[in-house]
């Protein structure tokens, strides 16, 4: 694919206001931010802006406020958090647009940063309503676009706005590109082995569908191989299954054929909370459901990961916030982290690289994405709406 502009294209940004579209939406408690990979994924690019004496207006999303004002998804902790990352004053404008916004840029003196209210407060977000996106566009000279997480959405803020002025891509969305694009084209070293898991195989079907001729393995755990179990003739107890994906699931696996590798043992329980009644079997029985994947399978998914020069690794293989069901995450985050420069991994967003980073392993991984569905979508081929908006180089 053609490579995009990038931020030196834009030519002197010194006294511009620099409209940085940025994917800050973080996990958020009572205020308290839980995990910062996304705010500080941005901050190369906020540098490079004001290291050229730029004035940087930062958007985001934060959950889904649903086109309306909610305390609880304000920017107000995220612009707070930045300002302590990087080590300056971050200014705050708790209005998205409008007078009260553009004022609060134009205060802005060459080395300052803005962050606006959540852009979702506003219903012309997700509607990528052109009146939305000409006021965003009033609070910058130029555009950069950061926010790979959120490039396969066609919000105001990720295609509209990239419309009205000059823009580029910022250095994280040109790392995203540079690590995925040779995954998505098939350029990358072989063997090529892509694990996949979590929890629902509707997410995840056309990215197998996609790869399964480009792959030399798919190895598959999480609850979302118990569909593909039982579109098998398996069992698998209470097991969470789409039963209205079954026989899409049957065109995966005739497709796949052995490419595709499924848990051939499970660790199970009555429930995922029953932590002190856990099994480990082959099959799952009636009255239990699978909850992470089993000592022989780890010894399967290790035989292919062994030979694999690049993997691409999305989703863990079971519920791994509750111990024991963290195992097999654990083993392939351990695993691929061990094999160095021996097999390139990487980890696409979501829950895998939050568990990567939680294993403090993150920094042994070829690439760590800040995009799951973003991932997803651009390794399988598919057009993202906020990279197909940018020009190209």
């Amino acid at each position: 694919m053609a490579k995009k502009r990038g931020i030196d294209a834009l030519g002197s940004l010194k006294g511009k206001r620099v409209f940085v579209r940025v994917d800050f939406n973080v996990p958020i408690e009572k205020g308290r931010i839980e995990d910062d990979f996304r705010i500080r994924s941005a901050v190369p690019t906020i540098e490079k802006i004001l290291a050229a004496g730029g004035r940087a207006v930062l958007a985001s999303h934060l959950g889904r406020p649903d086109g309306k004002p909610d305390p609880e998804a304000s920017m107000k902790p995220v612009a707070d958090l930045l300002g302590k990352i990087i080590g300056r004053k971050v200014a705050f404008s708790n209005a998205v647009v409008g007078p009260i916004a553009e004022a609060a840029t134009k205060k802005l003196e060459s080395g300052d940063v803005l962050v606006i209210e959540n852009v979702r407060f506003e219903a012309g977000e997700k509607k990528n309503d052109p009146a939305f996106a000409q006021a965003l566009a009033k609070l910058g000279d130029v555009y950069v676009n950061d926010a790979f997480g959120a490039c396969h959405r066609k919000d105001a803020s990720i295609v509209g706005v990239p419309k009205l002025l000059p823009s580029a891509a910022g250095l994280l969305v040109q790392a995203e590109v540079e690590h995925l694009a040779p995954l998505r084209e098939g350029s990358c070293p072989r063997p090529f082995v892509v694990v996949l898991g979590g929890a629902k195989l509707g997410d995840k079907i056309p990215v197998l569908d996609a790869l399964a001729p480009r792959v030399e393995k798919l190895l598959v755990g999480g609850g979302m191989a118990y569909t593909l179990l039982k579109a098998q003739g398996n069992k698998v107890g209470k097991s969470k299954v789409d039963d209205t994906i079954l026989d899409t699931a049957r065109a995966i696996l005739g497709k796949a054929g052995d490419k595709l590798l499924l848990p051939v043992d499970h660790q199970v329980a009555r429930g995922i909370d029953d932590h002190a009644d856990y099994d480990v079997v082959d099959e799952v029985p009636d009255g239990v459901m699978g909850l992470d994947i089993g000592p022989r399978t780890i010894a399967e998914f290790a035989k292919h990961l062994r030979g694999a020069k690049t993997v691409f690794w999305n989703g863990p293989m079971g519920v791994f916030e509750k111990p024991p069901f963290h195992l097999g995450t654990l083993f392939v985050a351990t695993y691929l982290a061990g094999r160095g420069h021996a097999t390139r991994t990487v980890v696409g967003g979501g829950d895998s690289a939050s568990a990567v980073r939680q294993l403090e392993l993150a920094e042994k991984m070829a690439f760590v994405s800040t995009g799951g569905g973003a991932s997803l979508e651009f390794v399988q081929g598919a057009e993202l709406p906020g990279i197909a908006a940018l020009p190209d180089a």
